[in-house]
């Protein structure tokens, strides 16, 4: 067979984006994120054991609203991650492949991530205005 009569195999152009195919990119980007943020974590922990200045530095970058951002985002990738994952769990085990199924699990996880994201920012600023 000649190198240019193989067929070509499908992407992006070709298919329409469903729900499947959109959370599975999306857990791999939030594990990413998740590392990145594990990174941050420790950035924060070890700038409390340099001293007051640089914990202060640390502080006043989580505190900006690039920072709050960050932190958000890093809050719905573990809360996304964590549904999206006992998700899987549940596919490991058999369960969960129809695809009405697949359909409302995914945006089970999608609704969960985002009300869990809500509630624990809600929480955190409701803590800071009754203290």
């Amino acid at each position: 067979m000649p190198k240019g009569s193989r067929p070509l195999s499908p992407h992006l152009q070709v298919y329409r984006p469903q729900i499947t195919s959109v959370l599975s990119i999306l857990h791999r980007f939030t594990g990413i994120a998740l590392a990145f943020g594990a990174l941050l974590l420790a950035y924060w922990l070890t700038s409390a054991a340099y001293g007051p200045e640089e914990f202060a530095r640390a502080q006043r970058f989580l505190a900006s609203w690039f920072g709050q951002l960050v932190l958000l985002g890093m809050t719905f990738a573990l809360f996304y991650h964590l549904a999206n994952g006992i998700r899987h769990l549940a596919w490991d085990a058999g369960y969960g492949y129809e695809l009405p199924a697949l359909r409302m699990s995914g945006w089970a996880v999608v609704v969960a991530s985002v009300v869990l994201t809500t509630i624990t920012w809600v929480a955190a600023f409701w803590r800071l205005v009754v203290a």
